[in-house]
């Protein structure tokens, strides 16, 4: 039995019908005939020295063999479609992926991306907005913009906003509200996404830190900062908003921060990619842009732009 592999074209074939345990649907997977596909099986079975299915009435299972080959080949086809992937995108400078989470997107990213698309119309931008921490490789990203400390190992990463956390409210309910002690009966307004926060960033530690011994009210719960944001924007309540996705809100007077109290944290926005893709021109353009943004943006603390390879970014 030799040690030389099989022929690719007989190794795919075993794969998808190993992996759909029929003849008929992995030929139409590989848009083939069923019987070029079980020429291929029968080849491969032949190089090897072993059945590797057990043909039955009307299905087929793996021999011991072919359950001893399956894990490898379904993963070494899995790695060369990435390889073939990252090699597209090398010389690929027309598109740029980005992903980022909703409320980001929505409340800071969205309303400016049109400034972005007219300063660089040779670029397609995708763009995909979810709180899944996407694969650079599997999900074909080329940048991510993400909240938290990081570390980011193995990805090039550079700090874009630091964040700020204080009571946000209507013009119109702020006329009610005029000093911390006011809020104790105020309806509050809770945004849970920031409670894998260390230290805490919650209206408990709002209120302990503007010196209220008193425990803050219960209201309404939130589990997307940006729906938090849209009912403060109603009146509803009082929200403990960050000031990186109520930057526009607070600038157009929708909403105020009444108070110079705010908490901190060292959770930060980085901006992401892999190392050695972060000066293709479409990465370096849109990180350019998106650092311009930043700066001319009020209501912002910023962070240096320190660039951290390999870890998290300070």
């Amino acid at each position: 039995m030799s040690d030389a592999l099989p022929p690719l074209t007989a190794l795919r074939a075993f794969e998808a019908a190993a992996r759909n345990l029929s003849f008929a649907k992995a030929a139409n997977e590989l848009n083939v005939t069923p019987a070029a596909l079980s020429f291929q099986i029968k080849s491969i079975e032949a190089h090897l020295g072993h059945p590797l299915f057990r043909r039955l009435n009307r299905a087929v299972e793996l021999t011991e063999a072919g359950r001893a080959l399956l894990p490898g080949t379904t993963q070494g086809f899995s790695e060369l479609k990435s390889a073939w992937s990252s090699a597209r995108r090398v010389n690929d400078h027309a598109t740029l992926t980005v992903t980022a989470g909703p409320a980001f997107t929505a409340k800071w990213l969205a309303p400016r991306l049109y400034a972005f698309a007219q300063a660089h119309p040779e670029i397609e931008l995708r763009f995909s907005a979810s709180l899944r921490v996407m694969d650079f490789e599997r999900d074909e990203i080329d940048v991510a913009l993400r909240f938290g400390y990081g570390p980011d190992p193995g990805l090039w990463s550079v700090p874009v906003i630091a964040e700020r956390i204080t009571p946000m409210m209507t013009p119109k309910l702020a006329e009610t509200i005029k000093n911390p002690a006011d809020l104790i009966d105020a309806p509050i307004l809770h945004d849970d996404s920031v409670a894998f926060l260390d230290p805490p960033c919650d209206w408990n530690a709002w209120f302990q830190t503007a010196g209220l011994s008193t425990q803050p009210p219960t209201g309404l719960r939130f589990s997307q900062a940006d729906h938090a944001i849209d009912a403060a924007l109603s009146g509803a309540g009082v929200i403990l908003g960050r000031t990186s996705l109520a930057a526009k809100e607070l600038r157009n007077g929708l909403l105020v921060a009444p108070f110079d109290l705010s908490l901190e944290t060292e959770a930060h926005f980085r901006f992401l990619c892999r190392e050695g893709s972060e000066d293709r021109p479409q990465i370096k353009a849109f990180r350019q842009w998106l650092l311009a943004e930043v700066e001319n943006c009020q209501f912002l603390p910023k962070v240096s732009p320190t660039i951290v390879s390999d870890g998290a970014a300070k």
